[in-house]
């Protein structure tokens, strides 16, 4: 869950809102009882699970060593930075073991710390997020370590090599991954029930990443059950894998806007170079659509800038949920958006930007006692009917998108195509006509 860049939001008259001050207040009613109730179900297990464990010294030598190489972690991601929307981390690798070999109650304690380190140390984010992980993950790992503790009440044998207990372990981590997902998908689906759940769940980036933290996880257990000094052999792997992931991270942030997640004008314009020099070669067809929210300010200078953050953060939500894989969506700077349609003639590319304009009317904002609703305007340009190449494809749907707001907004845009005039033939120089004949 990526943090917004703003935490409080203010009246037009300068006090804060109360939802300024709460930003959990600001969310969805049914996003707040889930998060509340997930919360409420995390301390309940702890104090459960607290009251009837038997602390041994051992443990809580296993449990501070763990926990220590994930503050070593954390620490090398500090040195690295971790600016907003960089989500994915390598820290399972810890929570994995702790709740593989120590009773349940430490796996709901272990995110706990690690996510205070991370708000301290790394980024300090909303801290209804931060609390809400460490809730998701502990109740996770809590689970994970129930049963498998019930299938194998002597975590010790993980480590004599047989092959049921690591059988057993694998499929605890994957219980463990599964049931974090699926924790966090809810909250994400809740926050946008327009969001499709193959968006909130796993593409195949974040299956590889689940798959790599599971084998982490339970290597780390193993050497751990072998020896507690085995893990100054595992850290340093794990350290380097994170940097990387990490680094591939900030190089996907790079080219995408963190606000919205959608690719920044740079990136943008990069994309459809591409796409156009591409679409000259084979011949086919494509279109540009410029989007702009109608009268956006006014939700700004209204209800604050927070809640203008969360109607960008819808309207780039939904572009992407109605567009193509393949089609080029970026955000141009402030309120307007732009979409590069590959193989679109001007009628599929007037019915996509019919359906954004329809569904982004639909979409509707949670602010204080009220629910925001916006319009877009949009331009559309078709290669070879309106331009050639980027330049003047832009200008094309700039000049169609001016012309829609002022007929009123709310509306869609094409320009009209100049018909081609017939080329005039260059007249032919004078000449002298011939001389008559004369006569005498």
């Amino acid at each position: 869950m990526a943090a917004t860049s703003h935490t409080s939001i203010k009246s037009r008259d300068g006090v804060s809102t109360l939802a300024g001050r709460w930003p959990l207040l600001g969310q969805r009613r049914a996003l707040v009882v889930y998060l509340i109730g997930i919360v409420i179900l995390d301390l309940a297990a702890i104090a459960v699970f607290a009251t009837s464990a038997e602390f041994r010294w051992s443990d809580l030598l296993t449990f501070g060593a763990l926990m220590g190489c994930g503050a070593v972690c954390i620490e090398a991601t500090r040195r690295l930075g971790m600016p907003a929307g960089v989500s994915r981390d390598l820290l399972s690798a810890w929570w994995l073991p702790v709740a593989l070999l120590l009773p349940p109650v430490y796996a709901l304690f272990a995110p706990i710390l690690l996510q205070v380190l991370l708000q301290w140390r790394v980024r300090a984010t909303v801290l209804y997020r931060r609390v809400f992980s460490s809730a998701a993950i502990g109740l996770a790992g809590c689970t994970a370590s129930v049963v498998f503790h019930r299938m194998v009440p002597d975590p010790g044998v993980l480590s004599s090599g047989g092959g049921l207990p690591i059988l057993l372990a694998v499929a605890c981590a994957t219980l463990f991954a599964l049931l974090n997902t699926a924790l966090i998908a809810i909250a994400a689906h809740t926050a946008d029930p327009d969001t499709r759940w193959r968006d909130v769940l796993w593409d195949r980036e974040s299956v590889l990443l689940d798959v790599v933290e599971l084998c982490l996880g339970v290597t780390v257990a193993i050497a751990c059950g072998l020896n507690l000094a085995l893990l100054i052999l595992t850290l340093p792997p794990v350290v380097l894998l994170q940097r990387s992931l990490l680094h591939a991270q900030l190089q996907a942030a790079a080219r995408t806007d963190p606000k919205t997640g959608l690719l920044n004008a740079a990136a943008w314009q990069r994309e459809a170079d591409t796409e156009i020099v591409r679409a000259r070669r084979t011949g086919e067809t494509l279109a540009l659509l410029i989007i702009d929210i109608d009268h956006f300010k006014r939700v700004n200078d209204t209800h604050g800038h927070l809640v203008g953050d969360q109607v960008l953060i819808g309207v780039a939500a939904t572009l992407r949920n109605q567009l193509r894989d393949y089609d080029v969506v970026g955000r141009f700077g402030g309120e307007e958006f732009v979409v590069l349609l590959p193989r679109a003639d001007i009628a599929e590319a007037r019915r996509v930007a019919e359906r954004l304009r329809s569904r982004i009317g639909r979409m509707a904002v949670p602010a204080d006692d009220a629910m925001i609703t916006v319009t877009i305007s949009a331009g559309v340009a078709i290669m070879s009917l309106h331009g050639d190449d980027l330049i003047e494809l832009l200008a094309a749907a700039d000049l169609a998108l001016y012309r829609a707001k002022e007929t009123g907004r709310d509306r869609i845009c094409i320009p009209a195509v100049q018909p081609a005039r017939p080329p005039t033939p260059n007249p032919l120089p004078p000449t002298n006509p011939p001389p008559g004949p004369t006569t005498s």
